[in-house]
């Protein structure tokens, strides 16, 4: 059945067999392939198997009938999904030169370190890089495999919908990455008065639909869920997919590093121009919006300098004003779920995940 807490050990399965059938070609072709695979299997068994779940709960909305008879298929677009934010992490880690993930080194800062453990030749920084971009790549296409596998298990009508699903988020988390990454270079440049909403447009694109919108809308489309059933996976998707993303920024600045696996108030000195720095503006004195323009993005970062940031990000409002935005875009997609027409524990099993992410500390 394809219920959203079993896909997670569905998932977690195909993910050992897909590691399975590649070792040994890989390994054939050369051992030093060996650490590489070793990393991306590791790195890949963490993580909550949050937009697998959503997979689940699309297809869920076309009526379980329909859902369980396309069970292999959503598995194989889940494991995909999986597979291209493992990709997407990687490469992100990169862009904002993180040291670490879910409390390991990043993927980048492992091969240096194993660059320097073997006394290789060369920058071990720039190896780290490279072999890191590879690896990402190595997983996006494997994912690629995946959908396609997804795809030829489900009506052609069904396949030409779920394949656009794809396409559109692949496209669109790429494009919020990048617009990201000129947000913290246009930052001074920018009317304080828009910043606010080029920060959702930014946090839409980026990870809103790619989160929660485009796993509901490739889950419905490969269990044919009608044009109705859609378009309310939309309306769910894109508010609990902004509440989802906003949260994760609180706690970029907020959150406890031995939860989170993040050093606490990493996205302020990785830059990160969000919703909640957004809603700094017109809240505090010019001197203290000078600071935060001046400071914010900067790698030597004091822990004294955070704690201020911390402090002032609480005292003007704007942590509330975030907060509540976060319980708004929430009960907007507990409403729009309340119209699914699903059944009862379909229904309290979809708002309880809808609730937990939105309200998570990791």
């Amino acid at each position: 059945m394809t219920d959203p807490a079993v896909l997670i050990d569905d998932v977690n399965a195909r993910l050992l067999s897909l590691f399975d059938s590649q070792r040994e070609p890989l390994t054939a072709i050369s051992s030093e392939l060996t650490p590489l695979l070793e990393e991306l299997e590791a790195f890949t068994a963490g993580g909550k198997r949050t937009r697998a779940q959503f997979v689940a709960a699309g297809a869920r909305m076309a009526g379980p009938a329909r859902a369980d008879s396309v069970h292999e298929a959503v598995v194989a677009a889940a494991t995909a999904l999986e597979l291209f934010h493992a990709a997407a992490l990687i490469h992100d880690d990169l862009i904002d030169r993180s040291d670490t993930r879910r409390g390991r080194p990043a993927t980048h800062r492992m091969l240096e370190t194993m660059h320097g453990e073997k006394a290789w030749v060369g920058d071990a920084a720039h190896f780290g890089v490279s072999g890191a971009i590879l690896a990402g790549d190595l997983l996006l296409m494997w994912s690629n495999d995946l959908i396609a596998e997804a795809l030829s298990l489900v009506t052609p009508e069904a396949a030409v919908q779920s394949a656009r699903a794809f396409s559109r988020m692949r496209t669109e988390v790429t494009a919020g990455q990048y617009l990201d990454i000129v947000e913290e270079h246009a930052w001074p440049h920018v009317d304080p008065v828009k910043r606010l909403e080029r920060a959702i447009t930014i946090a839409t694109s980026k990870s809103a639909r790619y989160s929660v919108e485009s796993p509901l809308l490739l889950g419905a489309t490969l269990a044919g869920a009608s044009a109705a059933q859609l378009e309310l996976a939309s309306r769910i998707g894109l508010p609990l997919g902004l509440a989802f993303q906003i949260r994760d920024d609180i706690l970029g600045v907020f959150g406890d590093s031995a939860v989170t696996g993040k050093p606490a108030g990493d996205d302020l000195r990785e830059g990160k121009r969000t919703v909640l720095i957004a809603e700094l503006s017109g809240r505090v004195d010019a001197e203290t919006q000078a600071f935060f323009d001046n400071r914010l993005g900067m790698p030597d970062l004091s822990t004294a300098e955070i704690s201020r940031m911390q402090e002032v990000l609480m005292s003007s409002g704007a942590l509330a004003a975030t907060e509540a935005r976060i319980q708004a875009w929430l009960d907007d997609a507990v409403r729009a779920i309340g119209e699914a027409e699903l059944a009862e524990e379909d229904e309290q099993r979809f708002i309880a995940l809808a609730e937990r992410i939105a309200k998570r500390d990791s």
